[in-house]
């Protein structure tokens, strides 16, 4: 039976990512980790004729290429536990409709990678679920057409504002003895963090306080210090939540993390030559990342003990107008190797 210590949720079985995919737009795909997507689109419609199938393509590509590496059937799932930013999440239940596959649609905003993997980790350490899919996805398209404005407006951004990823990524978790395969730990579930920010356009201000809470009161429960893990990845702050989420830290709970911190959303672009302003955002940034570059990474053994802390600004576009504040929420999980 898995043991909790606070919020923190240690599991006891074996429970390993035994593949893992990610698919990218060409944008992505030419930043500095292009090298280890499995996939990169130079056609942002993918060959559909709207953004939303552009991205359900985009997640099918991610989840079918994370089946093929291992040489395994969809019908071998037990479950796909997906999400995605678009309303009802059209994108993961579109991309799920062909699997003939027990299907739980999750939304924590660009906090989804984590919670989805969480949630199927512990649906396996129940004893109910064997073997299942963790995935999610994003599109720069699709997400400025619901939450913004439609491309063609031609809007100015502001220096604060991020760069939705076109992306996806999807693993593959099972109850596995190979110590090649990276192992979930642990997980930590996220409180939600609501500081007043009402700016949509600087949700990294939004987030950060969440990715506050969840990474200080893990290494509370656990009785860790920054320095034990060899990483701990951020979802998707950007340069603007990178920076506070660091100066909170600091200044709540006496701890640095700026030695071992890395943002996916400041890695997957190159913010000198892409103008992607603060940095990256979506449910496919920290996806694309992690499925794609963090495990990869894990397998070489260039890292054995990582935090991957997915965060979530939980917003809509009818709360946005009605001049709501922005909740944030951070889930977090502990994978070694």
């Amino acid at each position: 039976m898995a043991i909790r210590q606070g919020r923190t949720i240690s599991l006891e079985k074996e429970i390993r990512i035994i593949s893992s995919a990610a698919a990218v737009g060409r944008l992505e795909g030419e930043g500095p980790l292009k090298e280890s997507f499995d996939r990169i689109f130079n056609d942002t419609t993918m060959g559909e004729k709207c953004w939303e199938k552009a991205e359900s393509n985009l997640l099918s590509a991610a989840m079918q290429r994370a089946l093929q590496k291992i040489k395994l059937e969809d019908s071998s799932l037990d479950a796909v536990f997906a999400g995605d930013l678009l309303n009802q999440c059209i994108s993961s239940s579109f991309a799920a409709r062909d699997m003939n596959v027990p299907f739980i649609g999750m939304f924590g905003a660009c906090s989804t990678m984590a919670l989805t993997t969480a949630m199927a980790s512990l649906a396996i350490e129940s004893g109910g679920i064997n073997t299942c899919m963790a995935a999610t996805s994003s599109h720069f398209c699709s997400a400025e057409k619901q939450f913004r404005f439609p491309l063609e407006y031609g809007g100015q951004r502001t220096p604060t504002a991020q760069r939705t990823v076109t992306g996806a990524g999807a693993l593959i978790l099972s109850e596995d003895f190979s110590p090649l395969n990276p192992r979930i730990k642990a997980v930590h579930l996220g409180k939600v963090e609501d500081l007043g920010i009402v700016d949509s356009t600087n949700m990294g201000a939004a987030m950060a306080p969440a990715a506050r809470r969840t990474i200080a009161d893990f290494l509370i429960d656990t009785n860790t210090l920054p320095s034990d893990y060899d990483a701990i990845f951020t979802g998707d702050l950007g340069l603007v939540g990178t920076r506070l989420l660091r100066e909170l830290m600091l200044k709540e709970d006496n701890i640095d993390i700026s030695s071992v911190h890395q943002d996916c959303g400041l890695m997957i672009f190159d913010r000198e030559t892409q103008d992607v302003h603060s940095g990256g955002s979506g449910c496919g940034c920290c996806g694309s990342v992690l499925c794609g570059h963090i495990l990869s990474e894990m397998r070489k053994g260039k890292l054995r003990n990582i935090l991957f802390v997915a965060t979530g600004a939980l917003m809509s576009p009818v709360s946005s107008r009605e001049g709501e504040s922005i909740p944030g929420v951070a889930h977090l999980l502990n994978i070694v190797i």
